[in-house]
This record gives C-alpha cells, sequence and structure tokens, in this order.
C-alpha cells in the first residue's frame, strides 16, 4: 500500500492545458491549494484555503505529502485513500473505500507480468502504456481481441505497484460511452520468461552458495602432514638417532614405518633396518619403566591422600569433642539462645562432614583387604603361574635370540655373497684384503653356528622343564576336580533333604507359568479368545495386547501358550491360499481331562 500511495502520489500529472483558466483552478481547488496561474498571480483572489470542493480534506501547506517530501506513514488501521489520477487521453476513478480489496492469485515465483482484465473495448496499446508506464519500466504488452491484456515489467516491484490500480474504472477521454470506460482488475500472471529467470537468478544464487561453503571448508581444513623423506643411508643414520631419543621417537617411527611399506628393504638395506626395529623394540623397556615409576607415584599419592585423610578425621574427632563438652551442662547455661543454636548446628554439621570422611577412609582400608584376601588366596596359584610365566618369558628370550642370531647370519651370507660378486670387479691387488675378509667372516660364521648350538640346548632343556611344571599344573587340576565333586555330592544331599521339606515349591517350579506377569497374559489372552469363540491368529492377539504393554512381543506370547496346551490350542482354518493357523480357548475341555 504504500508503494502504490508513492505511485499515485508523485505520478498524478499536472499537464492540463493552460487555455482552460477555470479547469486549472478547478484541479487547485480540489487539491485545497489556492490556484496559481504562470505568472505567480492568484487566479481567485477570494479564494479561501480553508474551504475546499473536496470534503474532509484539510487545506495543503508546502510540507504535504505529493510536494516532493516523502509522505508520513499512515496508521494501520486508517485504510489507504485512492485519488483520482489524470492521464493524457483517460482518467481513472478510485474505488469505494468501505469495499473489500480486490481479490489476487498466489503470486508465482520472479512474477513480472501482470493480467490486466476490464479494459475499454476502445482501448488501444498506447493507452495502456500511458496507464501503466507510471508504475515502472514496461518490457512488453500482449493485449488480447478481449478487453485483456498481460503487461511484462523490468522489475519485480513493479507489479505491486501496477495491483495498486486493481479496481479503478476508466474512462477514455471526457465520453460516457459504454466502450469507452470500463473498471480494471489487474492480478499476478504465470509467464514461462518470469519462472526462467527466476530459476536462472536461484541457480546463480545456489553457485555462489556452494562456492562460498568450499572456500569456508577449504579455509578450516587441516593442514596435509609433511611429506616423508626418501630413504638414504644419510637419512637412515638420522632416524636412527632419533629413535633412541623420546621426544623424537614418534616421527622417526613413522618415518621408519612409510620406508617399510614402500618397500625398501632389500639385501643391502636389511641390517639397517633391523637396528632400526631393534632400537623400536628397546624403546617398549623404556615405556614399561614409566609406567611403573608412574604407578609407583600412584601408590605414593595415595598413601599421601590416606595418611592426610586420617589426619583430617583425627581433627575433626577434636573439634566434635569441643563441641560436645560445651553442650555440658557446667558451660550449656552459660551460652545465650543464639550462641546455643549455633553451637549445636555447627556440632551437627562437623558431625556429618566427619562421618563421611570416616566411611571415604573405611572404603579404601576395605578395598585394600580385599586385594590382600584375594592375593592370599591366589598365592599358589600365582607361583606356579608365576614359575610359569618366567619359563615361559625365558623361552620366549631365547627364542628372540634365536631369531636375532639367524638374521645375523642371513646378513652375513648376504654380505658375503655380495663381495663374492664384487670380486670378480675388484683388482688384482684387493685379493689379499677381501680373502683375509672372508676368512674373518668364516669365523665369525663358526663362532655364530656354535653359539646357536649352545642357545638351541638350552632351549631344549627349558622346553622339559615346561613340560613337568604342565604335568605338575595338571595333577593339582585333578585334585581339584575331585574336591569339587565332594563338594557337589554335599550339595546334593542337602538339596534332596530341602526337597522332602518343601515339596510344595518344587511343584510350583514345575508349573509351566513362571511368574506373576505370565499368569496375567493367561488371564487377559482367555478373555479374549473366550470373546471369539473361532479363534484368532497370534497376529491379531500381539496387536490387542501390545495396546496395553508396548513392550510385549510375539515370541514371547506364541511360546506361552504353546506351554499350556490344556488351556490354548492351535488349529488351522481355510483352504488353499487362505490358510490361516488360529488359537482357540479349550480351558473348559483341558479342565476335564486334568
Amino acid at each position: 500500500t504504500d508503494g502504490g500511495r508513492n505511485l499515485s502520489l508523485d505520478s498524478i500529472p499536472m499537464g492540463l492545458p493552460m487555455s482552460d483558466p477555470t479547469a486549472w483552478a478547478t484541479a487547485m481547488n480540489n487539491l485545497g491549494m489556492a490556484p496559481m496561474g504562470m505568472t505567480g498571480q492568484p487566479l481567485l483572489p477570494d479564494f479561501d484555503p480553508a474551504l475546499g470542493m473536496m470534503t474532509g480534506i484539510p487545506p495543503i501547506n508546502p510540507m504535504m505529502p505529493g510536494l516532493g517530501i516523502v509522505p508520513p506513514p499512515i496508521p494501520p488501521d486508517m485504510p489507504a485513500v485512492k485519488e483520482i489520477i489524470h492521464c493524457k487521453s483517460c482518467t481513472l476513478f478510485p474505488p469505494n473505500p468501505h469495499l473489500p480489496p480486490p481479490a489476487t492469485r498466489e503470486r508465482p515465483p520472479g512474477c513480472k507480468t501482470v493480467f490486466v482484465g476490464g479494459l475499454p473495448e476502445n482501448g488501444t496499446e498506447q493507452i495502456i502504456m500511458e496507464v501503466f508506464e507510471q508504475c515502472g519500466e514496461v518490457i512488453a504488452i500482449r493485449k488480447s481481441k478481449k478487453n485483456f491484456c498481460h503487461i511484462r515489467f523490468a522489475e519485480e516491484f513493479m507489479v505491486d505497484k501496477a495491483l495498486y490500480l486493481s479496481g479503478y474504472r476508466i474512462r477514455l477521454g471526457s465520453s460516457t460511452d459504454k466502450k469507452d470506460t470500463g473498471r480494471l482488475h489487474v492480478d499476478f500472471a504465470q509467464a514461462r520468461d518470469d519462472l526462467y529467470e527466476w530459476e536462472c537468478k536461484q541457480r546463480m544464487l545456489a553457485r555462489e552458495e556452494r562456492h562460498r561453503r568450499r572456500l569456508a571448508e577449504e579455509r578450516f581444513r587441516p593442514p596435509s602432514p609433511p611429506p616423508v623423506v626418501h630413504y638414504s643411508d644419510h637419512e637412515c643414520s638420522v632416524v636412527a638417532e632419533k629413535l633412541k631419543d623420546d621426544t623424537k621417537f614418534s616421527e622417526a617411527i613413522q618415518t621408519l614405518l612409510t620406508w617399510i611399506e614402500r618397500g625398501e628393504v632389500n639385501r643391502r638395506t636389511a641390517n639397517n633396518f633391523y637396528s632400526m626395529i631393534q632400537s623400536a623394540n628397546s624403546h617398549i623397556r623404556r615405556l614399561i619403566n614409566e609406567k611403573t615409576a608412574h604407578e609407583k607415584e600412584m601408590e605414593e599419592a595415595k598413601e599421601k591422600f590416606k595418611l592426610a585423610l586420617s589426619g583430617i578425621l583425627v581433627q575433626f574427632e577434636q573439634i566434635v569433642a569441643v563441641y560436645h563438652s560445651a553442650s555440658k551442662q557446667k558451660a550449656w547455661d552459660h551460652f545465650t539462645k543464639a550462641q546455643r543454636k549455633n553451637i549445636s548446628v555447627w556440632c551437627k554439621q562437623a558431625e556429618e562432614i566427619r562421618n563421611i570422611h570416616n566411611d571415604e577412609l573405611m572404603g579404601i582400608r576395605r578395598e585394600e583387604e580385599m586385594e590382600m584376601s584375594d592375593e592370599e588366596i591366589e598365592n599358589p596359584s600365582e607361583m606356579k603361574e608365576t614359575e610359569e610365566s618366567a619359563l615361559v618369558s625365558q623361552v620366549e628370550a631365547l627364542k628372540e635370540e634365536n631369531d636375532s642370531l639367524r638374521w645375523q647370519l642371513d646378513a652375513y651370507r648376504n654380505e658375503v655373497e655380495l663381495l663374492k660378486q664384487e670380486q670378480g670387479k675388484a683388482s688384482r691387488d684387493e685379493d689379499t684384503t677381501k680373502e683375509q675378509q672372508m676368512k674373518l667372516l668364516q669365523q665369525a660364521l663358526q663362532g655364530m653356528q656354535k653359539h646357536l648350538l649352545k642357545v638351541q640346548e638350552e632351549y631344549k632343556k627349558r622346553e622339559a622343564e615346561l613340560q613337568k611344571v604342565k604335568e605338575d599344573k595338571l595333577k593339582i587340576e585333578t585334585l581339584l576336580e575331585n574336591l569339587k565333586e565332594q563338594e557337589s555330592s554335599t550339595s546334593r544331599v542337602c538339596a534332596c533333604s530341602q526337597e522332602k521339606e518343601c515339596p510344595v515349591e518344587k511343584t510350583l517350579s514345575n508349573s509351566p507359568v513362571k511368574s506373576e506377569r505370565e499368569v496375567l497374559l493367561v488371564g487377559i489372552i482367555s478373555t479374549f479368545l473366550h470373546v471369539h469363540p473361532f479363534g484368532a491368529s497370534i497376529e491379531y492377539i500381539c496387536s490387542y495386547l501390545q495396546r496395553l504393554d508396548s513392550k510385549i512381543c510375539t515370541a514371547e506370547v506364541e511360546v506361552l501358550m504353546t506351554r499350556l496346551q490344556n488351556t490354548f490350542r492351535q488349529e488351522l482354518s481355510g483352504v488353499g491360499a487362505s490358510l490361516e493357523k488360529r488359537w482357540k480357548f479349550c480351558g473348559f475341555d483341558g479342565l476335564k481331562m486334568t
């Protein structure tokens, strides 16, 4: 309405011909202004600005709307007043302000086209352009042979201005013929061009949003890790040094893993890689030592906490003793009522806090006693387990030594093969040195083989000891099983005596209904099937029960009904594809049978 009001006020042309001064004076009089001529002289010297021909319009001053000043806002409860619009070849008269606003259809997306109906029969495109070009730039007018047309504007907001003219009566010139008059009806219109432009705009906005989102993702994406260097002898020595340093171990182990996955291990580099893996294995011992140190610190912290807590409890006991001695009659009578109240409150608070701390300390001591008792119970078996674990660890250590010696042997063999290959290429002067190296290597191999044989003998001895320990363990297990059987026999005798004492409980435990909930289910299902004498399917019964309790499942109900064969019976009904299993209530027959 504000846009329409601005349109009507700004688009009222004052272009009446000056050859007719009375018409000009009439127009000025209608606006409540003193009629002025082109020279600035008043046309009506006796004009009273307080009296206008249009009732209800106050006299106009230069600060009123329509004279180049922005109009003041209209209150929401006051309707917008439409005025007469004068054009060159036609005049537009406003509708009755008491009538409801003209109905419009739902606005299509990106609408720039309006439907204009109720045009005069003698109306031309020039007259339509003259009326609607005041709303904005008109791109095209499609006029029909009948009294309507479609107008397409350049922008969407121009359509709102055009809708303001809906309901106006149009008159061509000063004629009163029916063919020269009509009532305008302006409404939204659907156009393919508008929809296409709107879709293009939406796609452009979506592209911009995707681009903006991609930029934001790239901005918040974490940086890629630095690339791992390629293997070389220099880099290998650097990584080996880093593996020995605790601060740089994680970086070095990642580099080693990447090299192994890339396939950098070959005959030449096998020894270097083995030494790096060995240093990584030695890091495990450092980690275990760190763990034990942290455990010691934690135990020391527990002891400190326990000592501090016991000291706090002693002080609490002393404070509570002070409160109790103050509450005795010798001292209590000398305090005022407020002081007595405070002392009693403080005493209660101190006792509550003392009890809480005492419970906490007792809980810690109880846990320690439980741990000690568990250790005492498990001591004999743990001793054997520790012996076995020690033997197993020794065997594993020997296996590791055996494997390391084998790897060293393989490395020496590789070196020997390399030396043999390089022997033909080298000169005669180096033959002597190579022979010496070969002899040294052979001697080293012989020593390694002897050491290997010793390790294997020790390994066999440890295995024999392990077998002996396992046999002892089996004997102990058999003894434990015999003890358990004796205990079970004694428990059976007790159970038989209990069965003789309470046979009623035994009969109750053998009943098919095991809980109160199942008894309730049986009662509800029996009532339901008694109402349905021709039976009902399990799904129908479960749907009824799930209204009462949603946790009931079909399998549970079916198992319960199959257990109670004297109460419920399953029958097949129907023929062919309509064959269906139905449950029926047979409790009256089952009562006779039982």
